[in-house]
């Protein structure tokens, strides 16, 4: 059993897990990424970045004394958070919905288009009640063999909360659905928004002990599977038109080492950096640019394809995963027991594990 129909189970913070839980809610051609730090090298990694979701340990007094937008300003879409375990997907969807340039899928469009005049309490209340998003959320939630009463947190338990950074209408914005409206963190654009993020993310991490590495940073990404193969297929392009003019001139072509060769000599010359031909000057272009756009060409294929397999691999890796966190075990190990009973050799464990306890 994983629960009431209408109760929200709790996700685990995994990157395949949020990239799964974005394409059962409808949306393509993204992916999450976990980040490890807050460089900006490590981050332009992961261009085009469409937002952030930080996790961090939620603390009950802690006085944020920064101005909330309170009237959200209409190109924000923001949500309160009316839902208990659901701040992972209420995170995820504020970045979702707030980038246009994002394709949502026709589900979260029409939910956006209807949600749009709600005030943040309505838009939190129509997500509770979105069986798209609910159906998503819980396609994660543990198979559990008997039904448990929920507890509710108590003072000493640690509680962790997600929030979204994103830009948004030229200004960064803090989405967090236990606050009265966004935070506006100052003006940006798209190319910048990032160094903006990460010192208000710095900073709210500086506010802990030292002590404290309980962090989690994602990014919300382009698929970079779908981008490869778009860069697979223009290099391709540059590919097939090089040696299309070679031919043309009645030249042969050199093997894949031979221009391995040549392009190293190049690299060595420092004469390997060569233009892409423009259209209307295929003529007058010498033959030895043509094979080092070619080598150049081959290059760039055999790392792409490099780079290609490693997402492929990844995106399998997450899919088993997923697979295995969404199986129910319990029919395996109550046979395993039995045929352990059967054999007389439950009993013995069990006496070994009680002896153990206690001497703990």
């Amino acid at each position: 059993m994983a629960g009431a129909p209408n109760s929200w189970c709790t996700i685990e913070s995994d990157p395949g897990v949020f990239t799964e839980l974005i394409q059962e809610m409808g949306v393509n051609g993204v992916q999450v990424e976990e980040l490890y730090s807050l460089d900006k090298e490590a981050m332009d990694e992961y261009a085009p970045v469409y937002g952030l979701i930080f996790l961090f340990k939620w603390r009950a007094n802690e006085r944020d004394d920064r101005p909330v937008e309170k009237d959200s300003p209409e190109d924000v879409f923001f949500a309160s958070q009316v839902i208990n375990n659901a701040c992972a997907t209420q995170a995820i969807l504020s970045i979702l919905m707030n980038r246009p340039e994002l394709s949502i899928g026709t589900e979260l469009s029409n939910f956006k288009m209807f949600t749009k005049e709600f005030p943040p309490q309505l838009k939190g209340l129509a997500i509770s009640n979105c069986d798209t998003i609910r159906k998503a959320h819980n396609s994660f939630a543990r198979q559990e063999p008997f039904v448990m009463e929920g507890r509710a947190a108590e003072k000493d338990d640690d509680v962790y909360h997600f929030i979204s950074y994103v830009p948004i209408g030229g200004k960064l914005y803090e989405l967090d659905g236990l606050k009265d409206g966004p935070i506006c963190l100052g003006e940006c654009d798209s190319s910048t928004w990032l160094d903006f993020a990460r010192p208000a993310i710095q900073k709210r991490i500086e506010q802990y002990s030292h002590k404290e590495i309980r962090f989690n940073l994602m990014a919300i990404i382009r698929n970079r599977a779908e981008a490869l193969r778009e860069e697979g297929a223009a290099l391709e392009r540059e590919k097939e038109r090089a040696i299309g003019l070679l031919q043309s001139r009645g030249e042969g072509l050199f093997s894949a080492d031979e221009l391995e060769v040549m392009l190293e000599q190049a690299r060595a010359a420092g004469t390997a950096d060569v233009s892409p031909v423009e259209p209307g000057a295929e003529t007058s272009v010498p033959t030895e640019h043509l094979q080092l756009l070619l080598a150049t060409a081959n290059e760039k294929l055999a790392d792409n394809q490099r780079r290609l397999r490693v997402e492929e691999d990844k995106f399998a890796q997450w899919k088993l995963e997923n697979v295995r966190r969404k199986h129910d075990y319990t029919p395996f190990i109550l046979n395993f027991l039995k045929i352990l009973a059967q054999k007389g050799e439950l009993t013995p464990l069990v006496e070994k594990a009680r002896a153990k306890v206690s001497r703990s």
